[in-house]
């Protein structure tokens, strides 16, 4: 039962990726570059990282992942529940978008997806010293997390390194657009 879902499922992804990119034109890449460059701007701006529809969006979403992931049962994964959550709906509207072959969308997804480093850094570097204000103020899961760990002391570092990973996914979503757009079969508007 398994092998002819997972054939099915080959199947449709070879024929995704045979399937010319939309959402490459002038119009529809000048958008989304512009919208990339306004969070990159709004965050990079930010004393806190902090750009505010998306990351008050991105909070619902980490709050939903702790008592979704709560379910398996397992407390580290309840834990980190909330961070995955707030990961994977991103990549689940990159998978879509790149399921409709949409260029502009798939990147947008995509930065979306790496801004959301942004903030979990800050809440990373945050372990140790737990100044934020948490939702609900309930326990620290990065405090929680680093310690079950062992690399508390780590914190800061760890933070910094996964802010430049966010950074760079941002640039590499906005230059993979640009490259698509490079790339379009036909000119369009």
């Amino acid at each position: 039962m398994l092998e002819p879902m997972l054939e099915d499922l080959k199947e449709r992804i070879d024929d995704i990726r045979a399937s010319p990119w939309e959402g490459a034109g002038t119009a529809a890449t000048a958008s989304a570059l512009a919208a990339m460059l306004l969070v990159a701007l709004v965050d990079g701006l930010s004393s806190q990282s902090w750009v505010p529809v998306l990351d008050s969006l991105n909070l619902v979403f980490h709050e939903a992942g702790h008592p979704l992931f709560g379910l398996f049962g397992w407390e580290t994964l309840t834990i980190l529940g909330g961070t995955l959550m707030q990961l994977i709906v991103p990549l689940l509207v990159l998978a879509a978008a790149w399921g409709r072959r949409q260029a502009a969308g798939a990147a947008l997804a995509a930065c979306w997806f790496f801004q959301n480093f942004h903030n979990i850094a800050r809440y990373m570097a945050d372990a140790r010293e737990q100044v934020l204000p948490l939702a609900g103020g309930g326990e620290h899961d990065w405090l929680n997390l680093f310690l079950r760990w062992g690399c508390l002391q780590s914190d800061t570092a760890i933070a910094r390194d996964i802010h430049i990973l966010g950074w760079l996914g941002m640039l590499g979503s906005a230059a993979w657009l640009l490259w698509r757009w490079t790339r379009r079969e036909s000119p369009q508007p």
